[in-house]
């Protein structure tokens, strides 16, 4: 389900594209835009991501080997200690975070760490986050609890 439909024309009333937006819970405020990362798995940030490369690093991850960095990480949920939320926190300090996170649902560590670290995080999404396609150009509002994404990126 998408709750609503942009269309893009140009002065020449060409249909340019087609924005799609759908309706989730806003958890940390703010906008970010960048690249959508898919995991199927949930991610554990304390033993999972490398705070200082911003890899997943977690052997046997869907993900494993795979940068975070100025990202829309999509996953269902997170796993692990709460010392997950620091990590998140030290992925922001040091450039390496991702630009916005989509859950599921959100746990207490994912959601802490996205309000400590000012990473724009959405969660209870209206359509089914895996059903998007790696690499599609999305954006994350916190403050308002979309997603946009351009229609082509629907697998």
């Amino acid at each position: 389900m998408v709750s609503s439909i942009i269309l893009l024309y140009s002065d020449s009333y060409h249909l340019l594209g087609v924005i799609l937006i759908v309706h989730g819970r806003g958890i940390s405020r703010g906008r970010g835009t960048g690249e959508l990362l898919v995991s199927p798995a949930a991610i554990s940030f304390l033993s999972g991501v490398d705070p200082d490369t911003g890899i997943i690093v977690e052997k046997g991850h869907p993900l494993e080997g795979e940068s975070i960095t100025g990202k829309v990480l999509a996953f269902p949920h997170g796993k692990g200690s709460t010392v997950g939320s620091y990590v998140l926190y030290a992925l922001k300090r040091n450039k390496k975070a991702p630009a916005g996170i989509i859950n599921t649902r959100a746990d207490p560590i994912i959601a802490v760490g996205a309000i400590m670290g000012k990473i724009p995080m959405v969660d209870q999404p209206e359509k089914d986050i895996m059903q998007l396609r790696n690499g599609t150009c999305i954006t994350v509002d916190g403050d308002t609890g979309t997603i946009e994404y351009d229609q082509d990126g629907i697998s």
